[in-house]
Order: C-alpha cells, then sequence, then structure tokens
C-alpha cells in the first residue's frame, strides 16, 4: 500500500507544474508542494523532532497546513489538527493530551499580548502568517516566525533524512468532537488515505472515481477528517484541489466558475447553501459530474433538488474519524435505481465488513434496529493514550459506531441517528433524524432539528427548532397536521419553536447538544 509522501514524489517527477493545491490567492503545484515540504521536514528533524513525535497546527485551511501535512509524512512525524473555532481551554486540552512538541500557529490566533498560555507546558510556535499580505513583525515569546524557522534549516539538495513510511505507520491525530466527555485522539496511519482508493480500484466500480482533467472543491475544513481525507485524494488523484479559508456559498460559487469545478464533497447543510447562493449562475454547475457528500442525514426533498440542479452523478458517504472516514457508499446508479434507496446510507466498499449488533454485541437480522458496527482497513490504529476507551470502540476488530441503524435484505445500511440523540417517550424509542426528514419537506421550513426534553409523565417530549422559510412561519397545529401523514403520532413533536437559524458545527452538523442542554441543565442525568 502506497503512502502520502511518495505519491507526492511521484507526482514531482511526472506532473511538477501543475497545480496541485489553491487557497485565499496561494497556488502551490506538484513540485513546489513536494520541494517546500522537502525542506519543513528537514526543519522539523533540524529542531529535534524524531520519528513519531506529534506536532500540532492551529488555524484555517491553508496552503501552509498542506505543506505541513506532507512534511510531516516525509519526517515520521504525526501532525495534529486542531480546529480554530474551540475555546482557548479547549485547544489548551488538546495541545497537552496530544503531547504536542512544536506548535504551528496563523498569527490570528496569537494572543496580541501573549498572555493566554496554548498549553500547560513550554510549547515552541512557528507563527504562520494568516493571509498572504498580513504583516506579522510581532513575535510572541517562546516562538520564531515561519521564514526564520526554515532560514535555520540546512541546504535541502541532499533529501530529507532517510525515513520509511509503511501503510500502519502513523501519519495524523484527529480529535473527535467531544460530545460525551473529553475529546478522543483518534490515530490514523498512511492507510487510511489509501484503502477504499485501492479497493475501489481493485474491484473496477467508479462510486469515487478521479479523472487526469479533474479539479477538486474541498468545503469541509482540514481539522475535520472529510476536509482531510478529501484534500489527500486529490492530491493521491493527481487533481488540482480548491480550498477556502472557511466555507461561504459566494467564494464556493467563484471558484466553480473560475476554475471549472468538476468534483466536490460536502455536507447536506453546505448543499442547501450553494441553492440558496444569489450569485449561483447557469455557469456554476456547468462542468461538475460528481458531488460526494456526507457527515450528516440529507433530507430527500433537499436531495431530489440538488440532482435536479446540478445534473450530475451523486455519492453518499458514511463514516467516522475512527474508520478512517467513508466505510460505506451509496453510488450515483442507486440514486437512480430506486427511490427507497435515496433513505440508505449505502453499502460497505470492498473489503469492508459491516453488521448491526444488540447491547449484548450479537448480530441482528435484516429490518432490526441496533448499533452499526464496521471492520475497515481503513480504520484507526488506536485512541491516543487511550487503551480502555480503545478496547471500548473496537472490539473483536469491528468499529462500535454509536450509530443506530439496520440493514435491509439486500445488504443496504439505513442510519435511524446517534444513540445518544435518541428520545425515549413512554418507552418508544424515536430517532430525532426521522422527524428531521418529515419535517423538511414542509414548503415554509427553510431548517429544523429533533431533540428531547423533560417530561414528568412520559419522561421525555419531542420538541421541534424550525427556521421558517420566506414569508410566515407555519403554526404548530398545521405542523402536526403535515408530520401525521407522515410519521407515527407518537413520533410527532409535543412543542415547537420558531428560530432565526440553528447551532452547527464547521462541516454544518446541527449541535443538538446545544439545543437540548438548557432543558436538562441541573439534571444528573441527560435522560429522563
Amino acid at each position: 500500500m502506497d503512502s502520502l509522501d511518495r505519491v507526492l514524489a511521484r507526482h514531482a517527477v511526472s506532473r511538477p507544474d501543475q497545480l496541485a493545491y489553491v487557497c485565499d490567492g496561494r497556488r502551490v503545484t506538484f513540485g513546489e508542494l513536494h520541494a517546500a515540504s522537502d525542506t519543513w521536514a528537514r526543519a522539523l528533524h533540524t529542531y529535534g523532532l524524531g520519528v513519531g513525535a506529534r506536532v500540532a497546527y492551529l488555524g484555517k485551511d491553508s496552503v501552509d497546513f498542506v505543506v505541513l501535512l506532507y512534511a510531516c509524512a516525509k519526517a515520521g512525524v504525526v501532525l495534529v489538527p486542531v480546529n480554530w473555532r474551540l475555546a482557548p481551554a479547549e485547544r489548551t486540552y488538546l495541545l497537552n493530551h496530544s503531547e504536542a512538541e512544536l506548535l504551528f500557529i496563523e498569527a490570528e490566533f496569537i494572543d496580541p499580548e501573549d498572555r493566554t498560555p496554548v498549553a500547560d507546558r513550554p510549547l515552541p510556535r512557528v507563527v504562520l502568517p494568516s493571509t498572504p499580505q498580513e504583516d506579522d513583525s510581532a513575535q510572541p515569546k517562546d516562538a520564531v516566525l515561519l521564514e526564520h524557522w526554515l532560514r535555520n534549516a540546512p541546504d535541502m539538495t541532499g533529501g530529507t533524512r532517510a525515513h520509511r513510511s509503511g501503510a500502519d505507520t502513523p501519519v495524523v491525530q484527529m480529535y473527535t468532537s467531544g460530545t460525551t466527555g473529553f475529546p478522543k485522539g483518534v490515530v490514523l496511519a498512511h492507510r487510511s488515505f489509501f484503502a477504499v482508493r485501492e479497493a475501489l480500484d481493485r474491484s473496477g466500480l467508479d462510486w469515487i472515481d478521479w479523472r487526469p482533467d479533474d479539479v477538486s472543491l474541498v468545503c469541509a475544513p482540514a481539522s475535520h477528517i472529510g476536509g482531510l481525507w478529501w484534500t489527500v485524494q486529490g492530491v493521491n488523484a493527481g487533481v488540482t484541489s480548491l480550498a477556502m479559508r472557511v466555507f461561504g456559498s459566494r467564494e464556493a460559487v467563484e471558484l466553480m466558475e473560475g476554475y471549472g469545478v468538476t468534483t466536490m464533497c460536502l455536507a447536506p447543510a453546505m448543499l442547501t447553501m450553494l441553492l440558496r447562493e444569489p450569485e449561483r449562475s447557469d455557469a456554476t454547475f456547468r462542468r461538475l459530474r460528481k458531488v460526494v457528500y456526507g457527515g450528516s442525514p440529507i433530507p430527500e426533498v433537499l436531495l431530489r433538488r440538488c440532482m435536479e440542479t446540478m445534473d450530475c452523478a451523486f455519492v453518499q458517504i458514511y463514516g467516522l474519524t475512527e474508520t478512517g472516514n467513508t466505510a460505506v457508499c451509496l453510488p450515483p446508479a442507486d440514486h437512480l435505481r430506486d427511490t427507497a434507496l435515496l433513505q440508505a446510507a449505502g453499502r460497505p466498499y470492498p473489503g469492508v465488513g459491516l453488521k448491526i449488533v444488540d447491547d449484548d454485541g450479537a448480530e441482528l437480522p435484516a429490518g432490526e434496529v441496533g448499533e452499526v458496527c464496521v471492520r475497515s482497513p481503513a480504520q484507526m490504529v488506536e485512541y491516543w493514550r487511550a487503551p480502555d476507551a480503545t478496547d471500548e470502540t473496537v472490539v473483536d476488530g469491528w468499529v462500535r459506531t454509536g450509530d443506530a441503524g439496520y440493514l435491509d435484505e439486500d445488504g443496504y445500511l439505513y442510519i435511524s441517528d446517534r444513540f445518544k440523540d435518541m428520545i425515549i417517550r413512554a418507552g418508544e424509542n424515536i430517532f430525532p433524524a426521522e422527524i428531521e426528514g418529515a419535517l423538511a419537506a414542509h414548503p415554509a421550513v427553510a431548517d429544523c432539528a429533533v431533540v428531547g426534553i423533560p417530561d414528568e409523565r412520559w419522561g421525555e417530549a419531542v420538541l421541534a427548532f424550525v427556521v421558517p422559510g420566506a414569508g410566515a412561519a407555519p403554526s404548530p397545529r398545521e405542523l402536526r397536521t403535515f408530520l401525521r401523514e407522515r410519521i407515527a403520532d407518537y413520533k410527532v413533536p409535543t412543542a415547537f419553536r420558531v428560530v432565526e437559524d440553528l447551532p452547527r458545527s464547521a462541516i454544518g452538523k446541527v449541535l443538538r447538544r446545544t439545543l437540548r442542554a438548557p432543558f436538562w441543565a441541573g439534571r444528573s442525568r441527560h435522560v429522563n
């Protein structure tokens, strides 16, 4: 199996002048990316970072991030992307837990007076410019500007110090969202970025394919497994990848029209933003041939609207950081073959195992809801410094996802929801995603989210947050009538709240825990 550094080295020889990555006005070719990451890799060794050391990056998507990623791969160092949206205390936890020995930090995240420690111990920092034009003359203590850091690295004419990466060599450490307890560091090896592609190639399947003239749009941030995985897939394929510092529908449209984007990977919420973007024109999707989407359930009405408007192939992917991103796929043909399949997550890639188990770990037959378990050649090495948590999640080689779902008779996976989001009302299990999907079909509902709140009689009640579309908000009575024709009566929300917008993560997932928290404040248990 290949490695990130070896693939880049081959592209630097075969296509040195081809654009590899574009972000915020900066452009880097494959030859330039290879040369720059060589220089950075030598600098990592010069500053005493050995194989297996952790190096953190705190910043938005940038050319510098991609250079650092490949420098780490060449040096045998593990890169720890830190979500810049985290609060200072959360960042500090990640830097301490990861045992990072060096932090690359963009200038905009440096405290002007350098009052806030980035970790509980001295942590050397390399300060990166936040934009190509920015003057970063200020130099906080325990920090060195990027240009000075590189200036002290020796000449690279001899190449980087010999390091041979294997399929199981760790290359990145991604932190989970930490919806329960502290975030865990998911250690991923080089194989996590090759296993799916190689399995598809061996089987002759075009579920996720690449063509020589492809131009790829990266919509999710690189601090999220979806954004990082898609970025690496583009480099692996030798095509041009476009990224944004932060996803914005207007900039996405500009990139799509300016570069002729042919393929992209994004979350359903981003698809909604693209469809509503007022600057979108007939030229926006002209060259688009394939859309890969995932990260959260997609309402069928949104998917159909996208398929009609974008007029290209659609691919749904399902997976977790722990599975190395995608493990299950609904390929283009299945989007056209059967209406019912539009609600499916898909079926496993070749070489990936999939089963549904009950609370005791026993496998369940088709049609019965239980916990989704995945066994994939791309799955994580471990949770960093957490053997007990690793053993709880990976059981006999199977990753227990925490997702509730079922398989149909043909082996297609249907995701009900996360178990932790499940509502139990009078003993009945209710999954918010099902209600949200039904609500989203109402023409006056622009967005929605469903949570469980305490109810003294039934244990939990169903509360729906509704973002209205243009015009007057629909009444609760109207919404209940609409839903009773689509879902069981006990699933219909007992209350509705009209809001202007919903809290979302960096990739567009609704943060149900944020909506739910005020109703459970002061209670020892968040189930009733």
